[in-house]
Parts: structure tokens; sequence; C-alpha cells
């Protein structure tokens, strides 16, 4: 089983990692992706690794078709509440994304239709412990997707890691003092992240540490294209910024 895998992990270390700066920009993200993609009200999403459903509830609230997959139910529960907290319903699938397909069928949720879009965000890809691994995950993500259907992909790429790197910071938050460390794996073949929790009340202290490959604009591109998206739009943000020194992340675009 691969740490990501693990519910242990996201139990202690998803309250740190999704913190309220993320939750408070999902809105936007969502209204962004939807309207890169072009998207009409009730189109069928996939937010391919939802997590606690951020941006899938938010979808949902834009009268769009949701389905979030992900490998951790605990996840999922949390999405479904929030969901239910906001009035509206989303699918829910607890899959792995190297073998997920819609078409697919199981007892529990049935048959899955393919999707207008499907959307990759906040650097969900590239910790399995193969590229062929990742490479399949995107494959998987394309045979989802009718043809004419868009893929947005967010992610920190090997420019973005370079541009925006440090060796580490301390900070507060969900009532523990979390300390992290990052190094270079290789070439910049690879980010290096450790965390380190104290809980500020028992004094309790949690580690772990994990790698991201890092993959260029120019890889993923590549990787798409013979896959068999028919075009790759390469942004350095939401808003269509220029992926160039001024990036503030990797957003791909790919038409099917």
């Amino acid at each position: 089983m691969q740490w990501f895998e693990k519910e242990d992990f996201w139990i202690q270390y998803g309250p740190i990692m999704f913190d309220q700066q993320r939750w408070a920009e999902s809105a936007d993200v969502a209204e962004k992706v939807c309207s890169i993609a072009e998207l009409k009200t009730g189109s069928k999403i996939l937010d391919a690794g939802c997590g606690p459903g951020r941006i899938t509830t938010e979808l949902a609230l834009l009268d769009m078709d949701v389905t979030g997959v992900d490998i951790i139910q605990p996840f999922l529960d949390a999405a479904k509440e929030s969901a239910d907290d906001e009035g509206v319903k989303i699918n829910l699938v607890n899959a792995d994304l190297r073998t997920f397909c819609p078409s697919n069928t199981d007892e529990k949720n049935g048959y899955l239709e393919k999707f207008d879009l499907a959307v990759n965000l906040y650097t969900s890809f590239g910790y399995c412990e193969t590229i062929e691994e990742d490479t399949l995950i995107l494959k998987n993500i394309f045979n989802s997707i009718k043809k004419g259907g868009t893929f947005i992909m967010e992610t920190t790429s090997r420019e973005s890691a370079i541009k925006y790197f440090t060796e580490g910071e301390w900070f507060r938050r969900a009532g523990k003092i979390v300390f992290t460390e990052f190094s270079v794996q290789g070439a910049w073949e690879g980010l290096v992240s450790k965390w380190t929790l104290i809980d500020e009340k028992t004094g309790e202290k949690t580690e772990h540490c994990f790698v991201q490959r890092l993959y260029s604009a120019v890889e993923l591109c590549k990787t798409l294209k013979e896959i068999g998206f028919s075009s790759v739009e390469v942004r350095g943000g939401f808003d269509g910024e220029q992926y160039d020194q001024n990036l503030k992340t990797l957003v791909l675009i790919a038409r099917k």
C-alpha cells in the first residue's frame, strides 16, 4: 500500500493541507474551470481525486452533474456532508484512479457515463511509485471524457517548484504546530516533503515524508498528446496567465 492510500495519513494531515485559504478559493476555481471548458448547465464533470469535496460541491452549486472519485473513504464522507449542508447532490465513487474508468460497472455505483469535463486540481498528481502508474491515471481520465470534452489539470510542475522553492517553514494550524522541510530529489526529478506535526495540547509528535515526481510543462504536454488528446494549452494560472517567469502554477487544458 502506498502512502496516499492510507486513511490514517489523511485523517491526520488533511486538516493541515486543506486549510481555510484552500476552501475559500474553491468557488472561484469552480467557476473558472467551467468557463474554460465552456460548459452548459447540467454538464457532466469528473473531479478526479476530489479529496474532501472542495471543488466537487462548488461545481454542483453551479448546477453541474458532478462525480467525485477518491481512494479515501473519509474524504468522500466529508464531501457528502458538505454537499448535504449546501443542499446539492453529488455522485461519489470510492476508487483508485489507476483503475477507475466510467465504462466499469460495480454493484455499489452502477454504470457511469462519460464526462464533458474532467479536472485534477491542487497538485493531486505525481505521487505514484512509477511514471507508468502516473501515466495510467492520465489514460484513465482520457478514457473517462467524451469526444470533444476537456481535461483541466492544475499541479506543481518542475518550473513552479523551482520558482517557489523554500527549504521549509513552520506555522500553527488545526491545533498543531507544523514544521515543513523540503529538498530536491535528483536533478529536480522530485520534491521531497517532510511534515512534522506537534499537538499543541498533548505534545504528541507525528512525522511523514513523501515525494512528488516533478514533470515539466513540456513533458506533460507530450504525454497528454501521446495518450490521444488533440490539443493541450499551457497556462500559468486559471486566469489565462502566460506560463513564463511570472507563473503562479501550471494549468493544462487538454481537449479530446
